[in-house]
């Protein structure tokens, strides 16, 4: 099991400590956070965090009054403040069948290894507690969060252990309810004021789980890394593929016509249609492929959606 791209090893997970920063999750956060456990609570109030510049309103502290700002534009401004929380951070790492395959460099599963890695080295750098449920097709193993190298440890080396039981030729079959069972597992254990981490390729992904995670976003923050294959987005060109579910079999020609448009159209279809059902609950979805370094992807899209809020702002 020395190959890294279909198993994942303690090694290199921890070695990913030197990418886990240049990012960040949240947008309130500092460009150079990824994901940060410190977050701005929005309590109004003389924190430590300067959050915006705007008008004054009646009932302001006239502490807060931006003098230089006023004089300069002739209108009263103040300096609002957030107040500066901790905030446990819960990851989500899917290990089950579905996540063992991958067509030209990695396995999905050792791809939600190193993005769970990276989420965890940067909130035990941010000073903060950091956890997980770890779940395949059979179990949910958790780790309760906590602010030590040794939990980071701990959960990496549960990771591993379930990536390390996944076989080509198991004799269990995929269970699709396991994920909704792992969102009952975080309802549990999460209170208020956690930031979860889903990590999977959401199979399995319905109604239900929309539902829990709804509930869950009620009093925390959520966000989704969703694992995929190039070979689950589109179809090699010009060849017959023979397909087969270990029991049956069938041969597609991608040379048929419309069939890799069609494949393509669907695959984009789900991510943004997973993107506009959990952007309604400001749920951010972050689609992460197997082939390009997870940091250099996750540097590519957050820094693109940072942009985007400058804009907007």
């Amino acid at each position: 099991m020395d190959d890294t791209r279909i198993y994942a090893e303690l090694k290199p997970l921890i070695a990913l400590q030197q990418q886990a920063a240049g990012f960040t999750f949240l947008p309130r956060q500092p460009v150079h956070s990824v994901l940060s456990g410190r977050h701005g609570s929005r309590l109004r109030g003389r924190g430590l965090n300067f959050e915006e510049l705007r008008h004054y309103r009646y009932g302001d502290d006239i502490r807060t009054m931006d003098w230089k700002v006023s004089n300069r534009t002739g209108k009263p401004h103040v300096r609002v403040f957030s107040e500066e929380k901790e905030r446990p951070v819960l990851l989500l790492v899917d290990q089950r069948l579905n996540m063992f395959f991958g067509s030209v460099h990695k396995m999905k599963s050792v791809v939600a290894a190193e993005l769970a890695a990276i989420a965890a080295w940067r909130v035990l750098a941010s000073g903060d507690r950091v956890g997980g449920l770890i779940f395949n097709d059979t179990t949910i193993e958790e780790v309760a969060p906590q602010r030590s190298r040794n939990t980071v440890l701990q959960l990496l080396h549960r990771v591993i252990r379930q990536n390390h039981q996944l076989r080509a030729d198991a004799d269990t079959p995929p269970n699709a309810a396991q994920l909704n069972h792992a969102l009952a597992a975080a309802e549990r254990l999460c209170g208020h004021d956690y930031l979860i981490v889903l990590i999977s390729d959401m199979s399995g992904w319905d109604a239900e789980s929309l539902k829990r995670v709804k509930r869950l976003a009620r009093h925390n923050d959520l966000l989704a890394g969703l694992v995929f294959d190039p070979l689950e987005q589109e179809l090699p060109a010009d060849t017959r593929l023979l397909l087969s579910d270990g029991q049956l079999q069938m041969e597609v020609d991608t040379r048929a016509d419309q069939l890799a448009a069609q494949f393509r159209a669907d695959f984009d279809s789900g991510v943004s249609g997973l993107q506009q059902e959990l952007g309604k609950h400001h749920i951010p979805v972050l689609p992460i492929d197997t082939v390009a370094p997870v940091a250099v992807q996750l540097r590519q899209i957050l820094g693109a959606k940072l942009a985007q809020q400058h804009r907007a702002g």
